[in-house]
């Protein structure tokens, strides 16, 4: 079973943690869903169902939704799915997936990866085609996912 918005394998999440944000009233706003988040933009979509086939193996896992960018996390953060469109000029993908590790990993595969703290490495891989998440990236999410604990 994936992961959807808000849920844990099939698990509410809970009431605290739910990842909405709070409206004006106080009240706590609905959580977009991955079809919002990447509503006209079918690749970004596809690719964020790609990565959840590559987790579905490895554990529990949540999804949250912001407006701008899909969340996998455990305890905290592990990967995340972004438009670039969103933010720079001239985008070199129609989306990118950044994955927390514990290490620098060397790929040349990503296209970028920064150190914002001691203990973690963000590397950011452009997607071009489904076909590149492959049995690399499943092993970086797997190493990822077992760090968010």
């Amino acid at each position: 079973m994936r992961a959807a918005a808000g849920v844990q394998r099939g698990l509410p999440a809970a009431a605290d943690d739910s990842g909405g944000g709070r409206r004006d009233d106080g009240e706590v706003a609905p959580e977009n869903t991955p079809e919002e988040c990447f509503e006209g933009r079918p690749f970004a979509l596809a690719t964020f169902r790609r990565a959840q086939e590559l987790l579905d193996d490895v554990g529990p896992y949540d999804v949250r939704v912001s407006r701008s960018q899909v969340a996998f996390r455990r305890r905290r953060g592990f990967a995340w799915l972004w438009v670039p469109g969103q933010w720079l000029a001239r985008p070199g993908a129609d989306v990118v997936l950044t994955i927390a590790l514990g290490r620098h990993d060397p790929s040349p595969r990503f296209k970028e990866v920064a150190h914002p703290t001691r203990l973690h490495w963000m590397h950011h891989l452009e997607v071009h085609d489904l076909a590149e998440l492959d049995d690399d990236v499943a092993a970086w999410l797997r190493e990822a996912w077992q760090r968010a604990g």
